[in-house]
């Protein structure tokens, strides 16, 4: 089991501050969603558990180790993943090319997105928006993360492809994350099952609600 989490963590850009103190925790295996709207800090929230933007404030924790001085590089050799909302992908390489840079066997991206098979010689930056986010997700199963963050992850997907895609990253054997503006129908769908979603809504850089997702759907 792994867990990842904010403490009392605090965000500056320039004068703003885009993350108040907040605390979070994600263990894994399982699914933990950041919900809000944009300017909410869920993003930043992400990329703060990343490494990819400095806290001012707080720590990052990640299995009983303040890992907020470690670098996003480090973060990703120790077995971190971050998929950003924009510029997941490498354009100029094909799908194939993509995919070969994280591991030769595609088997179990293909697996999941069989929609891929067909474009693997085409340039990933003529790719729709829902094609270079399966893409992107697949280079992410195949890295075999103990952490997966994910910025919207189901985004210019077909509903049945993002139902598909919170299937695949709620059976990874990882700490799962991922950041949303409203909770995904996947997720009210299966409320109640097991092992529950965890789910913290943010407002303006703070926590207005932390819980499993069957009590927001109520």
């Amino acid at each position: 089991m792994t867990t990842v989490s904010l403490r009392h963590a605090r965000v500056r850009y320039g004068p703003l501050e885009a993350l108040h103190g907040i605390t979070l925790a994600a263990p894994g295996p399982g699914l933990t969603v950041l919900l809000g709207r944009n300017g909410s800090g869920r993003t930043t929230a992400l990329r703060a558990l990343a490494g990819t933007v400095p806290l001012t404030g707080g720590a990052v924790v990640w299995d009983g180790a303040d890992v907020t001085r470690v670098p996003a590089y480090e973060r990703a050799r120790r077995g971190m993943c971050l998929v950003p909302e924009r510029q997941a992908v490498f354009g100029s390489l094909t799908v194939r090319e993509n995919l070969d840079l994280v591991a030769r066997d595609h088997g179990p991206a293909l697996d999941a997105y069989p929609q891929l098979r067909p474009l693997l010689e085409r340039r990933a930056g003529t790719l729709s928006g829902g094609e270079q986010r399966m893409l992107a997700l697949s280079r992410a199963l195949l890295a075999r993360a103990r952490v997966v963050l994910v910025d919207e992850p189901a985004q210019g997907m077909s509903p049945a492809v993002a139902a598909r895609t919170y299937e695949v990253l709620t059976a990874l054997d990882a700490c799962v994350v991922v950041a949303e503006q409203r909770l995904p129908t996947a997720l009210r769908d299966r409320a109640g099952e097991s092992p529950p979603a965890l789910v913290y809504e943010l407002r303006r850089g703070t926590v207005a609600f932390a819980g499993e997702a069957g009590e927001l759907t109520r």
